[in-house]
């Protein structure tokens, strides 16, 4: 356990399942100790109403969630060096994020977070991978960071 940098940058491939998930669980767990964010490689995709349906069990609202890429938040000012973390949950969003930041200080971590989407049958079924997904964010989170002042 290391510790709370004063902001974080999550990110994976569309900015709809994962790093909302890592963001809106952040919050939950640290409040406003930090400043966080996500973003994706591309943000085709609207939030994904199985991420909404597990967090909301957590009591994490997710349904406002707009998805942004990494080129949008260019594009709207954001500099990724005002960050002190950037947290790539898959290999494209790591990929990416390396790339943009080749002339920074800036420290790139990969956590290797399922994705879910996709797997699974029935609704149950689906719901159960969106949990495991979103307690691998939720226990990768406590091991790096401990438990914030929000949850104590």
């Amino acid at each position: 356990m290391s510790e709370l940098p004063q902001s974080i940058l999550f990110c994976c491939d569309h900015n709809s399942v994962r790093s909302p998930m890592a963001e809106g669980l952040s919050k939950k767990l640290y409040g406003t100790e930090i400043y966080l964010q996500s973003a994706g490689v591309k943000s085709d995709l609207d939030i994904d109403g199985f991420a909404v349906a597990v967090c909301e069990e957590m009591g994490i609202e997710l349904s406002r969630h707009k998805s942004r890429s990494f080129d949008e938040m260019e594009q709207w000012g954001d500099d990724l060096s005002s960050f002190d973390l950037i947290v790539a949950l898959s290999p494209a969003s790591q990929r990416r994020a390396l790339e943009l930041t080749r002339h920074s200080h800036l420290e790139v971590e990969y956590w290797p977070i399922m994705d879910p989407t996709g797997l699974g049958e029935t609704r149950e079924d689906r719901l159960l991978y969106y949990r495991q997904a979103r307690d691998q964010i939720r226990t990768k989170l406590i091991e790096r960071f401990g438990l914030g002042k929000a949850t104590s």
